[in-house]
């Protein structure tokens, strides 16, 4: 197949896109620029698509013997992923960039511009299972739990899973895959991962939302109303944060507080204890299916809320363009605008953007 390569300048990509060239297929190599004013160098960990890493995925094209272009796909990236981040916090919600990034930018916009060019399918680094069942095919769990992103996977489509590539797929840990860029003499095989969000590289998400939402001093509240502190800009909280709440007002039993609500309208942020962070129902109607038809009314599923969360067995309900999930066990401090991710054993089903939730305190006794 003739075969376009993501390479973020990583190892993941690197051998991934040294797998497919093995694998017999015409491999092209493309690094996407996702900021017009990208940083020069990486500090550490933190930052990915500067220049020094559009540098290392050259190198790595070269010594693999494939041609490498750098494509700009800044504006959509700040159209699609950048500016949804921000209106999401303004509302009061807690999205995920790598969803949306997914969703719109590598699964979406380059692959697109790859079927045009005449590329049969997209490689890519993730750490993900594809397997070519009897509906077509299907997305699964990594072999390394550990590094399994199918999570963040999960809103492709059928038709996306169709032109997509994981060759790091089953492999059982990273270290072998760093072992295998060093044996090919690839340069970023000691290259520290990437982490928190790429386009906050310093890690101070709080701060960066200070500058484009606006921080406005509001109020902190418990589940009566009464004042227990203020806050410097509701954007900064998420329901189940612990830390940094800088209450004026020692809870009455004296056991920390926990984010349990944000509420925007009124820049106001509700605390409670732990126990009131457990969520009995979550529902929302902005869903996708990966690679299987569309489940109708009631199905037993898996649901994983977070990237790195234990999955929990539940009960999934389709109805009314509605699509609510009722887990065996509460969820631990679920907010609007997480992605829920609904699995059938290692198999992704698919995902739904979470729109509201239900206390399982709620629920009757």
């Amino acid at each position: 197949m003739r075969v376009l390569a993501a390479m973020s300048g990583g190892v993941d990509s690197a051998v991934a896109a040294a797998r497919a060239v093995d694998a017999g297929h015409d491999v092209v190599g493309v690094h996407l620029a996702l900021s017009r004013a990208g940083g020069t160098l990486r500090t550490g960990s933190r930052g990915c698509c500067t220049i020094e890493d559009a540098m290392d995925a050259r190198r790595a094209a070269d010594r693999l013997g494939m041609p490498f272009y750098v494509w700009d796909f800044s504006e959509r990236f700040r159209d699609d992923v950048i500016e949804d981040f921000v209106a999401e916090y303004r509302a009061g919600r807690t999205p995920n960039p790598c969803m949306r990034c997914n969703e719109r930018i590598k699964f979406a916009a380059l692959l697109e511009r790859a079927l045009e060019l005449g590329f049969d399918a997209v490689c890519t680094g993730h750490y993900a299972a594809l397997v070519d069942g009897p509906d077509g095919r299907e997305l699964h769990r990594a072999s390394d739990a550990a590094k399994d992103q199918s999570y963040v996977l999960g809103v492709l489509t059928a038709e996306q899973l169709a032109h997509t590539l994981f060759p790091l797929g089953d492999t059982p840990s990273k270290a072998l895959v760093r072992a295998e860029a060093q044996e090919r003499g690839l340069t970023v095989a000691q290259k520290p991962d990437s982490y928190d969000i790429c386009f906050i590289p310093d890690g101070d998400t709080r701060g960066w939302l200070a500058e484009r939402v606006g921080a406005e001093t509001g109020e902190i509240v418990d589940r009566t109303g009464a004042v227990v502190g203020s806050h410097p800009g509701a954007h900064a909280f998420t329901v189940g944060q612990r830390r940094g709440l800088q209450l004026g007002v020692p809870a009455p039993d004296g056991k920390p507080r926990f984010v349990l609500e944000v509420r925007p309208v009124t820049n106001t942020v509700v605390v409670g204890p732990k126990e009131a962070l457990a969520t009995s129902r979550i529902a929302g109607a902005r869903y996708s299916w990966a690679g299987r038809p569309q489940p109708d009314g009631v199905f037993a599923c898996d649901v994983q809320i977070r990237a790195h969360a234990d999955p929990v067995p539940a009960v999934a309900t389709l109805a009314d363009g509605i699509l609510a999930v009722v887990p065996d066990v509460p969820f631990d401090g679920v907010a609007p605008g997480q992605t829920a991710v609904l699995y059938d054993g290692t198999r992704v089903i698919g995902q739904f953007t979470i729109d509201t939730t239900v206390s399982a305190e709620a629920l009757p006794a």
